[in-house]
């Protein structure tokens, strides 16, 4: 995702893209508001006391806290997603026009309800209910199944499912007994800063939500320069936590950053950004940040948690395909990359493929004809062709899409990547622009390839995040296939493993988990530690499993070719604002009309 604090030094192997934008807005980011210290410190002293009692504001207040959330947040949906397209140069019909809609007012307003949910049954019964059955994993770990969560998820997303699994040694009476645990052992309560991410909408107000109704957190929230034109409706869309005093919003860049996360007042950290970014508020900046850094020697004594992005791949499994499964997997991969112009912590990164798969070359030849008719958009995270250059410099032979304009870049397509150069900028660096490649890994049959894969991900890609599969399921149909294929899934170490739809689905689902595989220390963080969303408030997550059908119907909204992603955006924001039966034609007739 963006980074989210300071300036820092140019990308290096085994790191997400830095930060090229706070405290010095370039290219696509304003001239910048800044919250006096003054301010800063007087807003901190106004949250103390509301912050020290939220813990023990009990949960039947606390639903009608979110009712009134639901209703005040609608009301600014249509100003938010308009207030994107005009920032990041959409047109004002069109896909990416919708996409703002759906990343936006549609992701907070689902995940308000699901946390509405929650609340009710933790009201009623003391914890979360878990929609679906615990099973286990072939890993001998133990799976909760939380999606669909309602019978308007069955209706929107057939064939969807997801589940949490956790981490090794939590039994089923655990999973249970540590639900919802800051409600059933409230603390001190504290005041959380929360620092934004400038690329996804949702991202900063769901972030800070999971801290009030998870963590039981109050919020300063500080804008990313590159969207802070967000911040103003931020406040007005959830104006019942400002009244309280249990959030806050201020505005500026490295210097505001810097002295909140210093800042006596605030308790702990939460930032989407780089690993670079996390690096400079832990251990601090210059050579002598980087000497604490190698000696662990935090300048920071606070818990940090964080997501930093990931180079995010996609496992096409060899199978009997289609041409038309091959032409709706091309759109399928090539929305996962064009997405926000490609500016997404989840965007495919790295096509990973079985070199001696009859169709490789088909399916690649067929995303590259999806690339070629999907209009280029203006590259509004700064710093974006910079980072292109860097790969066209580092792979001459990268093959560009579309009639970029000046403040556009091309899709670009890296083919034929080596799965043995290790220290290659597309294994070790998030691009974060339109750019991916491809590799292909030799192997005798599906089982060699998925564990080869799988190796291959876990050891050669940087990051932790989210991967995707592709699978047919006349290949699943094999048991040998289908076991090697459990199997797999088990041994990926993302926090996301997504099969047939693309991962950053997931990110959206918010009753799963979102964020980097346990594990990343201080020293080497790579994804991040700790995960948001999470609306069923499990205490020992290790990954989420997403599933879909190898073909969807209707499209998904978030295809690049998709026909109707506007109006369907808008629709299903105010279906999660309030779902009623009244409301169900009119998401179908747009999503039908795909």
């Amino acid at each position: 995702m963006s980074p989210a604090l300071t300036d820092t030094a140019p990308a290096e192997a085994h790191q997400a893209a830095p930060d090229p934008v706070h405290g010095t807005p370039t290219h696509g980011a304003p001239e910048g508001r800044h919250t006096s210290k003054q301010d800063i410190d007087s807003a901190l002293a106004e949250m103390a006391i509301p912050a020290a009692e939220w813990p023990r504001v009990p949960a039947e207040e606390r639903i009608s806290l979110v009712e009134q959330l639901l209703y005040t947040f609608s009301t600014v949906g249509e100003r938010w997603a308009e207030a994107c397209r005009e920032a990041e140069g959409l047109p004002e019909k069109g896909v990416g026009d919708g996409e703002e809609w759906l990343v936006g007012p549609y992701l907070v307003e689902r995940n308000l309800r699901l946390l509405r949910d929650s609340l009710q049954e933790i009201h009623r019964s003391g914890r979360p209910k878990i929609p679906g059955p615990i099973t286990r994993r072939p890993s001998g770990q133990l799976s909760a199944r939380v999606f669909p969560h309602s019978t308007w998820d069955r209706l929107f997303f057939p064939g969807v499912t997801a589940e949490v699994v956790m981490k090794p040694g939590v039994d089923g009476k655990q999973i249970r007994a540590r639900q919802a645990w800051a409600y059933r052992e409230p603390d001190d309560g504290g005041i959380a800063l929360v620092l934004g991410a400038g690329n996804v909408s949702s991202i900063g107000p769901t972030d800070a939500l999971y801290k009030l109704f998870v963590e039981n957190r109050a919020v300063i929230y500080k804008t990313h320069p590159v969207n802070e034109y967000l911040g103003p409706l931020l406040e007005e869309g959830l104006r019942p936590l400002v009244e309280r005093g249990l959030l806050q919003v201020v505005y500026g860049g490295a210097d505001e950053g810097d002295y909140l996360c210093n800042h006596p007042g605030v308790d702990e950290v939460h930032i989407t950004g780089s690993d670079k970014t996390y690096e400079v508020i832990v251990f601090g900046s210059g050579e002598q940040g980087k000497k604490r850094l190698q000696e662990n020697r935090p300048r920071l004594d606070k818990e940090v948690s964080a997501e930093l992005g990931n180079v995010s791949p996609l496992i096409v499994v060899p199978g009997p395909w289609t041409a038309s499964d091959l032409a709706y997997q091309a759109e399928n991969i090539a929305s996962s990359l064009v997405n926000n112009a490609g500016f997404n912590c989840n965007a495919t990164r790295v096509v990973v493929q079985h070199a001696e798969w009859n169709q490789r070359r088909s399916l690649i030849r067929s995303v590259e004809e999806v690339l070629q008719r999907t209009p280029t958009r203006r590259a509004y995270y700064p710093g974006a062709a910079q980072r292109h250059a860097s790969f066209l410099q580092a792979h001459p032979e990268a093959k560009l899409f579309g009639d970029a304009e000046d403040d556009e870049l091309p899709w670009t397509l890296i083919p034929d990547l080596d799965p043995e150069a290790k220290d290659d900028i597309c294994y070790n660096t998030e691009a974060f622009c339109g750019v991916f490649g491809d590799t292909a890994l030799s192997a005798e049959d599906v089982p060699t390839f998925l564990q080869r894969a799988v190796d291959f991900c876990n050891d050669t890609l940087w990051g932790s995040l989210n991967v995707t599969l592709i699978v047919h399921p006349k290949t699943l149909a094999d048991r040998h296939n289908r076991e090697a294929f459990e199997a797999a899934v088990d041994a990926l170490r993302f926090g996301t493993v997504a099969i047939n739809h693309w991962a950053g689905i997931s990110f959206g689902v918010m009753n799963t988990t979102w964020g980097a595989f346990p594990g990343h220390s201080p020293q080497d963080i790579q994804s991040g530690i700790g995960v948001v969303h999470n609306t069923q408030m499990f205490a020992d997550p290790e990954k989420s499993i997403l599933r879909a059908p190898f073909r969807a119907f209707p499209k998904a909204p978030w295809f690049t070719t998709h026909g109707s992603a506007r109006p369907l955006g808008a629709a299903l924001a105010d279906f999660e604002a309030e779902p009623s039966l009244f409301k169900l034609p009119g998401v179908f007739w747009h999503a039908l009309r795909g």
